[in-house]
């Protein structure tokens, strides 16, 4: 595919290191393709919570798991073609505080993004996503702002995509953009296949990813391709500006 969009970036806050590959991998690998600069953010290693099967190995340390899934995080970042960089800020809970939020704002600072990737608002199943999607939205306020490190370029107004949660209907998430990532479904397998700590839920968003995909296949223009496989959906937050509708 030719590059369209060498000078664009997007940028993904992800609450664990593995979040980023189930819910936007497919988003990711395809922007990459396309030209756009992507960096990940992830606020923790998901050390505590999130790593059952490297912790049920026995003598393992907080220390060795963090490794483990920083190399896992690592290595499926490149496959899908992005940056990463790591905040260590602990899960189970995730806590952040106005250093932690002012760094974020310096990411945004950083990456100018023209779109930005993140948790849902609700999740009564783990309250480290909702936080995460809160402190990526305020952060995004706050490199709005002319007099937070005054002289720097500020930010525009970057759209914000919800990605997919575990179990959406209990997180009061609904998809208004079917993402096709047919073309790159395979790399965001590849990257899936990182996360060996998590090895339970390569099947479950393979089946995701289909169900997405016949459910954007549905839904395209007369005029579109209709060679869909495998989706992704976003919920957006902010309306869409446009000249046109169609």
């Amino acid at each position: 595919m030719t590059n369209t969009a060498s000078n664009k970036t997007a940028l993904v806050v992800s609450a664990h290191s593995a979040d980023f590959v189930w819910r936007a991998g497919g988003a990711i690998a395809l922007h990459t393709q396309l030209g756009y600069q992507v960096h990940v953010v992830c606020l923790s290693f998901g050390e505590r919570g999130e790593s059952a099967k490297l912790w049920r190995k026995g003598q393992m340390t907080e220390d060795k798991v963090k490794a483990s899934r920083r190399e896992e995080a690592h290595a499926a970042a490149e496959i899908l073609g992005a940056s990463i960089e790591f905040f260590d800020m602990g899960d189970y809970p995730l806590r952040a505080d106005k250093e932690a939020l002012f760094r974020l704002a310096d990411v945004f600072r950083k990456v100018q993004p023209h779109f930005v990737l993140t948790h849902s608002q609700k999740d009564p199943y783990n309250y480290d996503h909702p936080l995460a999607s809160h402190l990526t939205q305020e952060a995004r306020i706050i490199a709005q702002a002319e007099g937070y490190r005054p002289g720097e370029t500020i930010v525009g107004a970057p759209p914000v995509y919800l990605f997919e949660p575990h179990q959406p209907e209990q997180c009061e998430w609904k998809p208004d953009v079917l993402l096709d990532i047919t073309e790159v479904w395979d790399k965001k397998y590849q990257a899936i296949q990182c996360m060996a700590g998590q090895e339970h839920l390569w099947e479950y968003y393979t089946r995701v990813a289909q169900q997405r995909g016949v459910q954007a296949k549905r839904n395209v223009g007369i005029t579109s391709s209709k060679n869909i496989v495998y989706g992704e959906g976003y919920q957006s937050i902010f309306p869409r500006v446009t000249g046109e509708l169609a």
